[in-house]
């Protein structure tokens, strides 16, 4: 069992994510207000608290947000799930369709440390069941492929 610990939006493309207490999920489309939403496979983006706490020890500056994340979540190793795995919050559910991705342009992280761990910890889902989120409420995997 995983718990949420940041849920993060931006309203447009090309900015980090601000901290949000709650968001609304919106089934088919990914967080209202969110730029990176829409009807595709990448509706969300979700990476581990514990990776973040890892990239930090390392001298990182890395606020919750700066990856473009949506959804930050200790006790889940994301980039260790398949895609098709589910996710569930309260009634809201996940589908993983993506784990890590390209990235086209070097980001401010990257050009700091040399990395990012973005392209190879973060994964994306699909909302196939919306409703509200907030920080604190639990994220479980509820099937894994």
């Amino acid at each position: 069992m995983g718990e949420i610990v940041a849920i993060c939006i931006s309203g447009r493309k090309g900015t980090a994510k601000k901290p949000v207490e709650s968001a609304l999920l919106i089934e088919g489309h990914g967080f209202e207000n969110d730029a990176h939403a829409g009807n595709w496979h990448r509706q969300v983006s979700l990476i581990a608290l514990e990776r973040i706490e890892d990239f930090r020890s390392r001298g990182a500056t890395a606020p919750f947000g700066c990856f473009g994340e949506n959804l930050v979540a200790r006790g889940i190793d994301f980039a260790a799930l398949p895609p098709g795995t589910r996710l569930a919050c309260g009634k809201v559910l996940l589908e993983l369709t993506q784990i890590g991705k390209e990235c086209h342009t070097r980001c401010r992280i990257f050009h700091s440390m040399g990395e990012c761990i973005m392209p190879t910890q973060g994964v994306f889902a699909k909302v196939l069941r919306g409703g509200r989120v907030r920080t604190g409420d639990s994220l479980d995997v509820v099937t894994a492929c």
